[in-house]
Protein backbone atom coordinates (compact mmCIF):
# COMPACT_ATOMS: atom_id res chain seq x y z
CA UNK A 1 0.00 0.00 0.00
CA UNK A 2 2.88 2.30 0.44
CA UNK A 3 2.82 4.86 -2.52
CA UNK A 4 6.42 5.59 -3.79
CA UNK A 5 8.23 8.58 -4.85
CA UNK A 6 7.65 9.98 -8.03
CA UNK A 7 3.85 8.89 -8.10
CA UNK A 8 2.33 12.17 -6.78
CA UNK A 9 2.56 15.50 -7.60
CA UNK A 10 3.89 18.42 -5.25
CA UNK A 11 0.01 19.37 -5.79
CA UNK A 12 -0.52 16.68 -3.64
CA UNK A 13 2.66 15.94 -1.39
CA UNK A 14 3.31 19.92 -0.12
CA UNK A 15 -0.60 20.19 1.30
CA UNK A 16 -0.18 17.00 2.57
CA UNK A 17 2.68 17.51 3.91
CA UNK A 18 1.40 20.48 6.09
CA UNK A 19 -1.71 18.86 7.10
CA UNK A 20 0.77 15.74 8.08
CA UNK A 21 2.66 18.22 10.27
CA UNK A 22 -0.37 19.69 11.98
CA UNK A 23 -1.52 16.46 12.93
CA UNK A 24 1.89 14.78 13.85
CA UNK A 25 2.09 17.87 16.09
CA UNK A 26 -1.88 17.47 17.64
CA UNK A 27 -0.44 13.36 18.07
CA UNK A 28 3.05 14.53 20.16
CA UNK A 29 0.79 16.66 22.26
CA UNK A 30 -1.55 13.86 23.09
CA UNK A 31 1.40 11.30 23.75
CA UNK A 32 3.18 13.50 26.05
CA UNK A 33 0.31 14.52 27.64
CA UNK A 34 -1.57 10.98 27.96
CA UNK A 35 1.18 8.32 27.32
CA UNK A 36 2.31 5.81 30.88
CA UNK A 37 5.08 4.25 31.34
CA UNK A 38 3.42 0.64 31.51
CA UNK A 39 1.53 1.60 28.35
CA UNK A 40 5.16 2.73 26.53
CA UNK A 41 6.39 -1.08 26.36
CA UNK A 42 3.59 -2.38 24.70
CA UNK A 43 3.11 0.48 21.90
CA UNK A 44 6.86 -0.26 21.25
CA UNK A 45 6.49 -3.98 20.59
CA UNK A 46 3.24 -3.70 18.76
CA UNK A 47 4.98 -0.56 16.54
CA UNK A 48 7.49 -3.35 15.74
CA UNK A 49 5.11 -5.62 15.12
CA UNK A 50 3.58 -3.67 12.56
CA UNK A 51 6.87 -2.66 11.01
CA UNK A 52 7.73 -6.38 10.36
CA UNK A 53 4.15 -7.22 9.11
CA UNK A 54 3.93 -4.23 6.81
CA UNK A 55 7.55 -5.54 5.17
CA UNK A 56 6.17 -8.99 4.64
CA UNK A 57 4.33 -8.64 0.75
CA UNK A 58 2.63 -10.57 -1.20
CA UNK A 59 3.15 -9.66 -5.44
CA UNK A 60 0.18 -9.11 -7.23
CA UNK A 61 -0.43 -9.28 -11.07
CA UNK A 62 0.87 -5.65 -12.49
CA UNK A 63 4.07 -4.85 -10.04
CA UNK A 64 2.00 -4.28 -7.02
CA UNK A 65 2.31 -5.77 -3.53
CA UNK A 66 -0.10 -6.22 -0.55
CA UNK A 67 0.88 -7.09 3.25
CA UNK A 68 -0.89 -7.02 6.40
CA UNK A 69 -0.36 -3.39 7.93
CA UNK A 70 -1.56 -4.18 11.89
CA UNK A 71 -3.57 -0.57 11.62
CA UNK A 72 -6.60 -1.95 13.79
CA UNK A 73 -4.29 -3.69 16.00
CA UNK A 74 -3.04 -0.48 17.12
CA UNK A 75 -6.15 1.55 16.61
CA UNK A 76 -8.19 -0.54 19.19
CA UNK A 77 -4.89 -1.13 21.58
CA UNK A 78 -3.36 2.23 21.58
CA UNK A 79 -5.96 4.74 20.20
CA UNK A 80 -6.23 7.41 17.13
CA UNK A 81 -3.57 9.53 17.49
CA UNK A 82 -0.66 6.71 18.74
CA UNK A 83 -1.53 4.15 16.08
CA UNK A 84 -0.79 7.44 13.77
CA UNK A 85 2.44 8.54 15.33
CA UNK A 86 3.19 4.50 15.67
CA UNK A 87 2.56 4.37 11.69
CA UNK A 88 3.96 7.50 11.06
CA UNK A 89 7.49 5.87 12.64
CA UNK A 90 7.18 2.84 10.70
CA UNK A 91 6.87 4.51 7.10
CA UNK A 92 9.62 6.85 7.80
CA UNK A 93 12.10 4.28 8.92
CA UNK A 94 10.80 1.93 5.94
CA UNK A 95 11.26 4.62 3.44
CA UNK A 96 14.73 5.83 4.51
CA UNK A 97 15.75 2.38 5.54
CA UNK A 98 14.26 -0.08 2.79
CA UNK A 99 12.85 2.18 -0.07
CA UNK A 100 9.57 0.84 0.67
CA UNK A 101 7.36 4.02 -0.04
CA UNK A 102 8.74 7.32 -0.85
CA UNK A 103 10.13 10.39 1.10
CA UNK A 104 7.32 12.94 -0.61
CA UNK A 105 4.85 10.43 -0.27
CA UNK A 106 5.26 9.89 3.35
CA UNK A 107 2.32 12.77 4.24
CA UNK A 108 0.00 11.00 2.28
CA UNK A 109 0.91 7.23 3.71
CA UNK A 110 0.78 8.66 6.74
CA UNK A 111 -2.55 10.05 6.71
CA UNK A 112 -3.80 7.54 4.75
CA UNK A 113 -2.77 4.31 6.63
CA UNK A 114 -2.33 5.88 10.31
CA UNK A 115 -4.77 8.65 10.82
CA UNK A 116 -7.81 7.69 8.32
CA UNK A 117 -7.31 3.55 8.39
CA UNK A 118 -7.18 4.71 12.89
CA UNK A 119 -10.03 6.55 12.22
CA UNK A 120 -12.12 4.00 10.78
CA UNK A 121 -10.74 0.86 13.00
CA UNK A 122 -11.81 3.05 16.17
CA UNK A 123 -15.57 3.92 14.71
CA UNK A 124 -15.67 0.41 13.23
CA UNK A 125 -14.75 -0.67 16.90
CA UNK A 126 -17.02 1.01 19.18
CA UNK A 127 -19.92 0.90 16.43
CA UNK A 128 -19.97 -3.45 17.28
CA UNK A 129 -18.42 -3.54 20.63
CA UNK A 130 -21.98 -2.61 21.97
CA UNK A 131 -22.77 -6.00 19.97
CA UNK A 132 -20.40 -8.46 19.71
CA UNK A 133 -16.46 -7.69 21.47
CA UNK A 134 -15.10 -10.32 18.82
CA UNK A 135 -16.72 -8.90 15.56
CA UNK A 136 -16.11 -5.21 17.00
CA UNK A 137 -12.16 -6.22 17.18
CA UNK A 138 -12.37 -8.01 13.47
CA UNK A 139 -14.28 -5.29 12.17
CA UNK A 140 -11.97 -2.35 13.11
CA UNK A 141 -8.98 -4.66 11.50
CA UNK A 142 -11.24 -4.76 8.12
CA UNK A 143 -12.32 -1.33 8.38
CA UNK A 144 -8.51 0.11 8.69
CA UNK A 145 -7.35 -1.84 5.86
CA UNK A 146 -10.22 -0.87 3.42
CA UNK A 147 -10.53 2.57 4.56
CA UNK A 148 -6.57 3.51 4.24
CA UNK A 149 -6.61 1.51 0.32
CA UNK A 150 -9.66 3.60 -0.75
CA UNK A 151 -7.49 6.79 0.45
CA UNK A 152 -4.72 5.63 -1.56
CA UNK A 153 -6.63 4.75 -4.17
CA UNK A 154 -8.62 7.58 -4.52
CA UNK A 155 -5.16 10.29 -4.22
CA UNK A 156 -3.66 8.18 -6.84
CA UNK A 157 -6.42 8.24 -9.60
CA UNK A 158 -6.32 11.97 -8.95
CA UNK A 159 -2.52 12.34 -10.52
CA UNK A 160 -3.77 12.45 -13.84
CA UNK A 161 -6.21 15.36 -13.42
CA UNK A 162 -3.76 17.41 -11.01
CA UNK A 163 -0.72 17.48 -13.40
CA UNK A 164 -0.26 17.11 -16.76
CA UNK A 165 2.40 18.19 -19.32
CA UNK A 166 1.38 21.06 -22.28
CA UNK A 167 0.79 18.02 -24.57
CA UNK A 168 -1.66 16.85 -21.70
CA UNK A 169 0.13 13.60 -20.59
CA UNK A 170 0.55 13.18 -16.94
CA UNK A 171 3.21 14.13 -15.31
CA UNK A 172 3.13 11.44 -12.49
CA UNK A 173 1.33 8.53 -12.16
CA UNK A 174 -0.87 8.01 -15.21
CA UNK A 175 -4.20 5.90 -14.17
CA UNK A 176 -7.37 7.21 -13.07
CA UNK A 177 -9.80 6.05 -10.63
CA UNK A 178 -11.24 3.30 -13.09
CA UNK A 179 -8.19 1.80 -12.94
CA UNK A 180 -7.11 2.23 -9.35
CA UNK A 181 -10.07 1.89 -7.02
CA UNK A 182 -10.30 -1.33 -8.62
CA UNK A 183 -6.65 -2.14 -8.95
CA UNK A 184 -5.75 -1.03 -4.56
CA UNK A 185 -9.11 -1.54 -2.91
CA UNK A 186 -10.24 -4.73 -4.69
CA UNK A 187 -7.19 -6.86 -3.31
CA UNK A 188 -7.41 -5.04 0.19
CA UNK A 189 -10.85 -6.54 1.09
CA UNK A 190 -9.43 -9.94 0.97
CA UNK A 191 -5.90 -8.44 3.06
CA UNK A 192 -8.22 -6.52 5.42
CA UNK A 193 -9.56 -10.31 6.53
CA UNK A 194 -5.92 -10.77 7.79
CA UNK A 195 -5.64 -7.36 8.89
CA UNK A 196 -9.08 -8.27 11.15
CA UNK A 197 -8.00 -11.57 12.39
CA UNK A 198 -4.54 -9.81 13.79
CA UNK A 199 -7.01 -6.90 15.60
CA UNK A 200 -9.04 -9.53 16.96
CA UNK A 201 -5.78 -11.88 18.54
CA UNK A 202 -4.56 -8.75 19.22
CA UNK A 203 -7.52 -7.27 21.54
CA UNK A 204 -7.71 -10.67 22.70
CA UNK A 205 -4.37 -10.92 23.98
CA UNK A 206 -3.10 -7.44 24.54
CA UNK A 207 -5.47 -5.31 26.30
CA UNK A 208 -5.32 -4.27 29.29
CA UNK A 209 -7.20 -6.44 31.82
CA UNK A 210 -9.26 -4.56 34.02
CA UNK A 211 -8.44 -5.38 37.28
CA UNK A 212 -5.21 -3.59 36.06
CA UNK A 213 -6.16 -0.47 34.21
CA UNK A 214 -8.15 0.09 37.45
CA UNK A 215 -5.17 -0.06 39.68
CA UNK A 216 -4.70 3.68 41.30
CA UNK A 217 -1.99 5.67 40.05
CA UNK A 218 0.36 7.01 42.25
CA UNK A 219 4.08 6.19 44.46
CA UNK A 220 2.33 2.91 45.02
CA UNK A 221 1.31 1.58 41.91
CA UNK A 222 3.91 -0.40 39.51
Amino acid sequence: MHVPDGFLGPQTYLPAYGLAAAAWTVGLRRLRARLDAATLPRLAVVTATAFVLMMITVPLPGGTTVHVAGIGMLAVLFGVWNAFLSLSLVLLLQALMFGDGGVTALPVNALAMGLVGSLAAVGAHRLLRPVNRDAALFAAGWAGTVASATVMAGVLGLQPLLSRAPDGSPLFFPFGWKTTLPAVVLPHLVVGVADGVLALLAGRCLAPRPATAELPRGPEAP
